[in-house]
C-alpha cells in the first residue's frame, strides 16, 4: 500500500461507515452468506463492499475457505481498530443524547459482593435521587488484575474494587485508570448478645475456638485472617462455613452463634441494620484500598463522571 499523505481526505473519500459495517458484519457471521442475510441485502452486494474495501485499502482483509471466510492478519487489525473508532462515535451519540437529557442515560456497573453489600448503596442512593431517570445495571466481578477487559471491550462501563495489598491504582495498564477513592479496612463482628461482644480488650488468640465464618482462605480477606492465626502461632480457625456472600455472613452472624469476618465499609454503613458488634481485634492487615477503574484514551459513558461525583462524595462522607 502506497504512503498516504492526506488520511482525513483518504478515509473521507474510500472508507465508509456503510462498509465497515459490512465488514464487521462478515467478520462476526464468518462468511459472505450469513452476513448478506444478516444485513438483508444480497450476497454479490457484500463481496462487492468487501472486494472494494480491499482495494481501497491495497490490503487482502479476508481468506476464503471451504467453510466460509477468516480474517487476514489485515482483517484482524480494521476490525480491532475500526471497532474502536466506531465505539467512540457511539459514545458520542450517546453523549449528545444525553445532553439533551440529561436525567436519562444507562450506565453499567461492576462490582464485587463486599461492596455492593456496602459501599455502592449509599452511591446509588444518592445518584438515582439526583438523576431519577437513569438506568443502572450492576454485574458482579472478581478483584481484578492490572487488566479489566470488561472495561475494554465496553461489556461494562465502569469497576469499583478492592485492590489487595501490594497492588496500587498505578498498577494498572495503560488502557485504564484508577481513582481511589478510600481505604477500607477488615473486621471481625458478632451480635450484640454474643458474650464477646462484652469483652473491651481481645486478641486472636481468645478467638481459637470460636465458630467462624469467613471468605475463602485463597481469597485476600481469607488469607488476611489466616495469617493473623499463623503469626500468633496458631493453628487456622474453625470455618464452619466459607462464603463470598458478605449478606450470608452477616445474616449468620446476627443469629448470635458465629464470629464472621468481612470488609469495615460493610459494617459501618449498615450499624442501623445490623445488630454487630466489631471485635476490637488487632488483625494486623494493611488497608483495602477501593478504588473506581475507568476505560482510559476512550470516550466514556456521559453517566460516568456523575457517578463519579457521587462516589467521591459518599467516601469523603465516610
Amino acid at each position: 500500500m502506497p504512503a498516504i499523505q492526506d488520511w482525513d481526505d483518504f478515509l473521507g473519500r474510500r472508507v465508509r461507515l456503510r462498509d465497515l459495517r459490512v465488514f464487521f458484519a462478515v467478520a462476526q457471521c464468518g462468511s459472505m452468506a450469513k452476513a448478506a442475510t444478516h444485513l438483508r441485502v444480497s450476497q454479490p452486494a457484500v463481496s462487492q463492499v468487501i472486494a472494494d474495501l480491499e482495494h481501497a485499502l491495497g490490503a487482502k482483509l479476508l481468506d476464503r475457505t471451504r467453510r466460509g471466510v477468516e480474517l487476514t492478519i489485515f482483517g484482524k487489525t480494521l476490525l480491532t481498530h475500526a471497532r474502536a473508532a466506531f465505539d467512540d462515535l457511539r459514545q458520542g451519540v450517546k453523549e449528545i443524547e444525553y445532553l439533551s437529557d440529561p436525567t436519562g442515560g444507562e450506565l453499567r456497573i461492576g462490582c464485587p459482593e463486599s461492596l455492593t453489600s456496602g459501599y455502592l448503596i449509599p452511591v446509588v442512593q444518592r445518584l438515582t435521587e439526583r438523576y431519577p431517570r437513569l438506568r443502572l445495571f450492576v454485574e458482579h466481578v472478581v478483584t481484578p488484575s492490572s487488566e479489566v477487559p470488561a472495561l475494554e471491550d465496553r461489556k461494562l462501563d465502569l469497576v469499583l474494587a478492592r485492590l489487595w495489598p501490594p497492588m496500587t491504582a498505578k498498577d494498572f495498564k495503560g488502557t485504564v485508570a484508577a481513582e481511589v477513592l478510600f481505604q477500607d479496612g477488615f473486621s471481625l463482628v458478632v451480635d450484640k448478645q454474643h458474650p464477646l461482644a462484652r469483652r473491651r480488650k481481645l486478641d486472636v488468640g481468645d478467638l481459637v475456638n470460636e465458630r467462624w465464618i469467613s471468605a475463602p482462605l485463597e481469597s485476600p480477606g481469607g488469607r488476611a485472617l489466616s495469617d493473623a492465626f499463623r503469626t500468633h502461632g496458631l493453628d487456622p480457625p474453625n470455618i464452619v462455613l466459607t462464603t463470598f456472600s458478605v449478606a450470608l455472613r452477616a445474616c449468620l452472624a446476627s443469629a448470635g452463634k458465629f464470629v464472621a469476618a468481612m470488609p469495615t465499609s460493610v459494617l459501618r454503613l449498615n450499624a442501623q441494620f445490623l445488630p454487630l458488634k466489631e471485635l476490637p481485634v488487632d488483625l494486623g492487615m494493611p488497608p483495602w484500598p477501593v478504588v473506581t477503574i475507568t476505560p482510559k484514551h476512550r470516550t466514556l459513558n456521559p453517566a460516568v463522571p456523575l457517578f463519579l461525583d457521587c462516589a467521591r462524595s459518599v467516601a469523603e462522607s465516610m
